[in-house]
């Protein structure tokens, strides 16, 4: 649920220096591996591609699972077993060199919902395409997230075709209904042997292509919580309106479902449109503090708000702020958005008829100290107080935000990683997108969590989404290859880092 304006955005923040310690032993031998094996680590992704799992529509289930386990097998993984829970499987996998050192890494390998008729080329076949940055690869599930995890796998086969051990251990867990809100990943965490191996890491990442056209990448220190709620209006619930669709002359005498949901939606947000409205909403926002201000000030200061306004679409933003202004609002506000509006008619042309049933699909971006159960309860409490307690809620997914503290470990070997490879980086305090990272630093585990890595893509959840694959520039921004290089090199990086620090 990462979206396009918090990647674009993740690029505004300021370069933080760090020394430099780790150098990979024997580094040409594994460029070497890495080069002679790209066509097999593509055709990895491409066959992937081909196998979606969409938790939506119950689609690629259990066998998206089955597929993400083999691939955890086939990079090394001594043991990858499927996890049940009340919804889609999770896999849980470990990978033990034998080190002193043990990273947390979080995959989902499910997808979002596509439309073959809006795609230039075929959603699932993962054709080569061309694009200014190079030659791309397009499919569903390229950049978000099958594109960067396939780097991270393509790194450990690196090593075992080498016949080198890891510098690190490795647990793993995935889940396959991130695109849902993750409604049962906690459950997969709270397995036992889960729990326990997770307790061994210095803390987890979800790999990422962030780049910029620049070539600078981020660390995304934190994320906002996101919360998926279906809000249905009907005469057969509210027990006025029609119990069906009936037509549209008997709206003179008939209560309509449909314009009560819209009424009930406009009590969510105050008169400009944005501004949640829902009492008690804001109680328990943590502001953002100093530092996470100043790096923001930072980056804004070297970002090009017109380029980054061209391509989102948008000419202004909120209330005609600066883009600082703007910034701080991106990572600080809390959000009650309508992703879609379903009633009645809605073919070509016209059908004259009153709807019996009306939904809204709506989706809450939650900040720190908020909880998904403390607004899913305020917003029920909201309708029923203003008389809409006829109004269905249904809660189909979510999770709370996540933080991480700049100093830990784990971001100080991914600092060293990119100042290493020459890379200019940027520490985001928070995206304004999602992702469950808070079962890693809630309790029980209370772990740091971190989105981070280099390549590029884009169009997440839209046509056309797209992942680099072999750069017209890899000095500057990252293929295939390149990310699975710097994964490699990363790994080493963390061993040395943790060695320091013991």
């Amino acid at each position: 649920m990462r979206n396009a304006c918090a990647v674009l955005i993740a690029g505004l923040l300021a370069t933080v220096a760090t020394p430099i310690s780790a150098e990979t032993p024997n580094r040409a031998e594994l460029v070497s591996s890495v080069k002679s094996n790209h066509a097999t680590n593509l055709k990895r992704l491409q066959d992937w591609i081909a196998l979606p799992t969409i938790a939506a529509e119950k689609r690629g289930t259990p066998q998206g699972a089955e597929h993400m386990r083999q691939l955890l097998l086939d990079a090394g993984f001594q043991q990858a077993k499927l996890v049940p829970t009340a919804g889609v499987p999770g896999v849980f996998a470990t990978l033990d060199a034998g080190a002193p050192t043990t990273l947390g890494i979080y995959f989902m390998y499910d997808v979002k919902q596509y439309d073959p008729a809006e795609w230039s080329s075929p959603p699932l076949e993962g054709r080569l395409v061309d694009r200014p940055e190079g030659k791309a690869i397009m499919g569903r599930g390229a950049v978000n997230q099958k594109g960067p995890e396939n780097a991270f796998l393509s790194a450990l086969h690196a090593f075992k075709a080498t016949g080198r051990k890891l510098p690190v251990n490795i647990v793993l867990v995935a889940e396959g209904e991130e695109e849902i809100a993750s409604p049962n990943f906690h459950q997969i965490i709270a397995t036992p042997e889960v729990r326990a191996a997770m307790e061994k890491a210095v803390g987890v990442f979800i790999p990422g292509a962030g780049q910029e056209s620049t070539g600078a990448t981020s660390i995304d220190l934190g994320a906002k919580g996101a919360v998926e709620i279906q809000l249905i209006s009907s005469g057969e619930n509210w027990g006025r309106g029609p119990t069906k669709d009936i037509h549209s002359s008997l709206h003179a005498i008939v209560d309509s479902p449909a314009w009560r949901l819209v009424k009930a939606l406009d009590t969510l947000v105050k008169e400009d449109g944005h501004t949640p409205a829902v009492e008690g909403w804001f109680d328990n926002v943590k502001p953002l503090t100093a530092r996470q201000k100043e790096l923001i000030a930072e980056g804004v200061k070297k970002s090009n708000e017109a380029e980054i306004k061209s391509q989102l679409g948008v000419k202004q933003w909120i209330d005609n702020e600066d883009f600082l202004t703007a910034s701080y609002r991106l990572a600080q506000q809390p959000t009650i958005n309508i992703q879609g509006l379903v009633g009645g008619y809605t073919g070509p042309g016209g059908k004259t008829v009153l709807p019996g049933r009306a939904e809204a699909k709506l989706d809450l971006r939650l900040v720190p100290n908020m909880t998904k159960d403390e607004m899913v309860s305020k917003l029920k409490a909201h309708l029923a107080k203003r008389g809409f307690s006829d109004i269905i809620v249904n809660v189909s997914g979510g999770y709370g935000p996540t933080e991480t503290d700049e100093n830990t470990l784990l971001v100080k070997s991914q600092i060293n990683t990119l100042k290493q490879a020459g890379i200019e980086y940027s520490l985001n305090p928070r995206t304004a997108g999602s992702w469950p990272g808070v079962v890693f630093t809630g309790p029980p585990l209370k772990k740091p969590a971190v989105g981070f890595g280099i390549g590029t893509g884009g169009a997440a959840h839209a046509p056309n989404e797209w992942y680099l694959i072999d750069s017209k520039d890899p000095k500057k921004i990252g293929g295939l290859d390149e990310a699975t290089m710097f994964y490699v090199d990363y790994l080493y990086e963390l061993a040395e880092t943790a060695k320091a620090s013991r």
